[in-house]
């Protein structure tokens, strides 16, 4: 029972992560060509703040439920399968991305127009787009591996 709260946190905490990211480059992103600058800077930072408070929740319950699964179901890291290592790697690497966003170029972002620098914030915001460009890529081969990986051996 616990076990399946666990799994059904893991997954939600995923389909929020990479579809947040799914819907922000591929969606919002180019929607934005209509706005001024002005306009498209103050939404990426109304949009961005909601987005990496989301996953600053959902980040640690996946990496949480992920080793309670981990050691709970597989037994350690001898008892799984190449999915899971797979699937443990590039958590960690999105993680750590995450992170150097949140710490970096979204910092950046922030002090950026705090003092009105429009063109800080422009070049934050491409970068914080090439990280989680690279996230999202990170993010669907990491369920791709998953599914893969739980019927085919």
């Amino acid at each position: 029972m616990l076990g399946n709260l666990f799994y059904a946190l893991h997954v939600l905490g995923a389909v929020l992560w990479v579809g947040g990211m799914a819907f922000a480059i591929l969606t919002l992103r180019p929607a934005l060509g209509v706005l001024e600058a002005p306009q498209r800077l103050a939404l990426h930072e109304a949009v961005l703040a909601r987005f990496f408070r989301l996953i600053w929740h959902a980040m640690p319950i996946i990496l949480i439920t992920g080793y309670a699964l981990l050691f709970g179901w597989y037994g350690g890291f001898v008892g799984a399968g190449w999915h899971i290592h797979a699937m443990h790697l590039t958590a960690l690497i999105m993680a750590a991305t995450f992170i150097a966003i949140v710490t970096g170029p979204w910092k950046e972002f922030r002090a950026a127009r705090a003092r009105t620098d429009a063109a800080a914030a422009a070049t934050a915001v491409n970068r914080i787009r090439q990280l989680v460009t690279m996230n999202l890529a990170l993010g669907l081969l990491t369920v791709a591996v998953a599914a893969w990986g739980r019927f085919g051996h």
